[in-house]
């Protein structure tokens, strides 16, 4: 199996899969009420079946991927619903690499585990009161060659969030695709 942290693993699998969007991730169906009306930073959005979902809610929507063939099919899908989407091709391995995108209302970070560094600077993108929505495999996901442990969210990874933000829900699941945890913050209002 390969790894799916490659950008070539990505690049593949989104030219070979077919023209249907996939479903949004469902703990983002279940938790859209958090959000702050506004716009989204959607991180690692792929190929954008939070965003279209995200824009569908009425939301301005920002997605980065550092896949050229994911970014393509974001935007043949937005054009399908006639929705406007900024989209940039960004490799969130750089360190740095989120500090010029802008502030957003809400960040979305979906099946994608931000170093300790980019984590740390999040709060720069993020206004106030702004929601930061993260959801994916968890600590007690059972790894693989093609999802290693470096890929799980683990419960100290947002130590450097506890300054500025607060923890407003965490929630855990399993399903057939492993184990899943939803940590949704809001960024607290400078005094």
């Amino acid at each position: 199996m390969e790894y799916m942290g490659s950008k070539e693993y990505w690049e593949d699998k989104f030219a070979n899969r077919s023209d249907e969007l996939l479903n949004p991730e469902r703990s983002l169906i279940e938790n859209i009420s958090y959000f702050k009306k506004g716009s989204v930073l959607d991180i690692a959005c792929g190929d954008g079946r939070n965003t279209i979902y995200l824009l569908n809610n009425g939301f301005k929507v920002t997605g980065v991927d550092f896949s050229c063939e994911a970014l393509e099919r974001l935007k043949m899908f937005a054009d399908r619903n006639n929705y406007f989407v900024d989209t940039q091709q960004i490799d969130l391995s750089i360190e740095n690499s989120l500090r010029d995108i802008g502030i957003f209302d809400n960040i979305v970070i979906n099946h994608y585990r931000l170093s300790k560094e980019q984590l740390s600077g999040i709060e720069n993108n993020i206004s106030d009161e702004g929601i930061l929505f993260m959801s994916g495999f968890g600590y007690k996901h059972q790894t693989d060659s093609k999802i290693r442990k470096d890929d799980l969210f683990q419960p100290t990874d947002f130590d450097v969030l506890k300054k500025s933000f607060e923890l407003i829900k965490y929630s855990e699941n399993q399903d057939d695709r492993g184990f899943f945890v939803t940590y949704i913050f809001r960024k607290r209002k400078e005094s």
